[in-house]
C-alpha cells in the first residue's frame, strides 16, 4: 500500500498518479459495473498486452483502489473488483465522459 509522505503535495497530481496510465482509467470504467476477470478486463480492453495489463492491475490494487481475490481451483481463477476507495472514482469518471462527450460535440458543430 501506498504510503501519504509517497505522495505528490498537488491533489490532482496524486489522482494521476494513482489512476493516469493510459489504462489506469479504462480499468477502473470496466470494474465500475462489476467483478471481472482477467481474461476479460483484456478483452474489453482491446489492445492492451498481457504484461501491461498485470503491471496496472498490480499498480491499482498496491494503491488500494483494486482487490484481487485468487480461488483455489484448477486452473486457478483470480477477480478483480474495486474497493471502496476504487469505488468513489466513479464521479470522476462520469465528469469525464460528461467532458469527452461535450468535447466531441463540440467538434460535430
Amino acid at each position: 500500500m501506498i504510503k501519504k509522505k509517497d505522495l505528490p503535495a498537488c491533489p490532482v497530481e496524486t489522482a494521476l498518479l494513482l489512476i493516469g496510465t493510459r489504462w489506469g482509467p479504462l480499468i477502473v470504467r470496466d470494474l465500475l459495473s462489476g467483478t471481472k476477470r482477467f481474461g476479460e478486463l483484456k478483452k474489453s480492453l482491446g489492445g492492451v498486452s498481457q504484461k501491461v495489463l498485470t503491471q496496472n492491475l498490480r499498480s491499482l490494487e498496491e494503491y488500494g483502489l483494486v482487490k484481487r481475490k485468487v480461488y483455489a481451483e484448477v486452473p486457478p481463477r483470480v477477480e478483480y473488483s474495486l474497493t471502496e476507495m476504487g469505488k468513489s472514482i466513479k464521479p470522476i469518471h462520469d465528469a469525464l465522459w460528461q467532458w469527452g462527450e461535450h468535447f466531441k460535440d463540440d467538434l460535430k458543430g
